[in-house]
């Protein structure tokens, strides 16, 4: 049985392919490996909807990014331009925020992808993406451009170094790196919840403001365990490939990646703020 480690490729039966299943005695031709659907019974991938290749997880998240980018240029330009109000920005940081984390829970513990949530939350986090870009631009000149250029450098770097050095994922790896990213998020959200009652640990600096050590050292944290859960989403995806998954499950890899991309993109875009400084 495959299971991932990030998160949102965790579903005990995602990527679980069945048993092969015998057409009768010996002689017989063996029946083509089935996989476990969501359903609940053994489905054949080649019966129905086919099987989950590569070139449909690259289609996909062509489309899942590609709906972020667009909807942050298109939040950030109604900004700049008067378009939409400045008095919307809080509310829509804070709103899509939320709402995007509320779709991710829906994405992950539904028991067959929904490729609906999957550009919901792609529009959803677009319009959060855009609003935060918004605000470090307006401090930071050209920020944005080197964020984005960097976040997919990083990407393009650990896809290469994953193929070009046959990165294998160890059982100890993946329960290292989900282990640290779920610990991350934790501290994340207790200083998140600390600093509403006026209580600063010094994890996270403003926008603008004096820059402690501590912050620079999470944002870099950020930033590695960014790219490790980018190559537990390589390692899951050309598994569900290699162990012949459903086609539908393309979407769950292309969402999984777009989560880990905008993670990425937003820890770069914090820890340039903070070099810039």
């Amino acid at each position: 049985m495959l299971r991932s480690s990030n998160p949102v490729l965790s579903r005990q039966d995602a990527f679980t392919p069945g048993s092969p299943q015998g057409y009768g005695q010996a002689g017989g031709s063996p029946e083509p490996q089935g996989y476990h659907g969501y359903g609940g019974g053994v489905q054949s991938p080649t019966s129905t909807e086919g099987r989950m290749s590569f070139d449909d997880v690259i289609t996909k998240s062509v489309i899942t990014i590609g709906l972020v980018i667009v909807t942050a240029a298109a939040f950030m330009f109604g900004l700049m331009t008067g378009v939409i109000p400045g008095a919307f920005l809080l509310p829509a940081l804070v709103v899509s925020g939320l709402v995007g984390f509320g779709v991710v829970l829906l994405v992950v513990f539904k028991r067959k992808v929904s490729p609906p949530l999957v550009l919901a939350y792609s529009v959803i986090e677009g319009v959060f993406v855009g609003a935060l870009s918004f605000i470090f631009e307006m401090n930071y000149p050209g920020i944005v451009v080197q964020a984005v250029l960097g976040t997919f450098m990083a990407a393009g770097i650990t896809l290469a170094a994953y193929k070009i050095f046959n990165i294998r994922v160890t059982p100890k790896f993946q329960k290292i790196v989900i282990l640290a990213t779920l610990g991350f998020a934790a501290a994340l959200l207790l200083n998140f919840v600390l600093s509403i009652f006026g209580i600063n640990l010094g994890m996270r600096s403003g926008v603008t403001g004096e820059v402690s050590f501590l912050a620079i050292g999470i944002s870099l944290l950020g930033v590695v365990l960014g790219v490790l859960n980018l190559v537990l989403d390589f390692d899951y995806i050309e598994k569900g490939v290699a162990m012949g998954a459903p086609a539908s499950e393309s979407w769950r890899g292309a969402f999984g990646l777009t989560v880990t991309m905008v993670w990425l993109y937003i820890e770069i875009l914090r820890l340039l703020s903070y070099f810039r400084r």
